[in-house]
């Protein structure tokens, strides 16, 4: 291994704002390990990044399964002899329910992709983090952190004020060795992860922009450039921090 070389392992990171930091991190001269649950998709955007001339390479692994993530991280930490990023991008809403009617399934799956997968990724990755240069974790929370979210998206705003709180733990726990926690609080971001609602309701995902100062919808390339400072060394004094990428979204207009 070229002790140079810089290892940034990005979950959840086949589609929409997790394939841009990879991309991002990729050109800012990472080795890039992305993770996802679908084979083919992996191994395209692996074609994608290596045609760029950036080094990558897949591990499909589920980040909600604990003997998983320890497994595949612990891989990626021994085959490189160290990790310098861990970007813990893998989540998602899950479905929306009401509290009343809400499955303990339901509860638990939404818990599990956006608390469990931090935990478990970043338990694996501390060992590795050690031996990186200026490590750091960054991990996504969301305005329903704080807001509690919309209808019946009360877990996924739990789940997500987890993260923060985790994030801030992470902080405390690993400064001593030199390795920074953050997170990044991307308001809506035109990704996929929207797509329903742009082709049914047009006209509803457009008007979402007025409430945003600045006038439109966030790009994946917005979120991956902040999580590119944030894993340098311009950011090596900060850490416990949550960066709100969303326009002015969070104060309202």
């Amino acid at each position: 291994m070229n002790s140079n070389e810089k290892i940034a392992i990005i979950t959840g990171a086949t589609g929409g704002i997790g394939f841009s930091v990879a991309q991002r991190l990729g050109r800012d001269g990472y080795t890039v390990v992305l993770n996802g649950i679908d084979q083919d998709a992996g191994n395209k955007r692996v074609k994608e990044l290596t045609s760029e001339g950036i080094k990558a390479e897949y591990y499909n692994f589920d980040v909600t399964k604990e003997s998983e993530v320890t497994t595949n991280i612990m891989n990626i930490g021994e085959k490189y002899g160290k990790i310098d990023v861990l970007v813990n991008n893998a989540g998602g809403l899950g479905g929306r329910s009401r509290f009343e009617e809400m499955s303990t399934e339901f509860y638990r799956n939404v818990m599990a992709l956006n608390l469990d997968s931090v935990f478990f990724a970043s338990r694996a990755a501390i060992p590795f983090l050690k031996k990186g240069e200026h490590p750091s974790i960054i991990n996504y929370t969301s305005n329903a952190g704080w807001t509690a979210g919309g209808p019946g998206a009360g877990i996924y705003g739990t789940s997500k004020a987890g993260v923060h709180a985790i994030t801030r733990a992470l902080a405390k726990d690993l400064a001593e060795y030199g390795i920074r926690a953050n997170a990044v609080s991307p308001g809506t971001i035109d990704t996929p992860f929207h797509a329903q609602i742009k082709a049914t309701k047009p006209e509803v995902f457009a008007s979402w922009a007025n409430n945003i100062m600045l006038g439109r919808l966030g790009q994946p390339e917005d979120v991956a450039g902040v999580i590119s400072f944030l894993a340098s060394k311009d950011a090596s004094f900060i850490t416990a921090e949550t960066i709100q990428i969303g326009g002015g979204q969070a104060l309202g207009i």
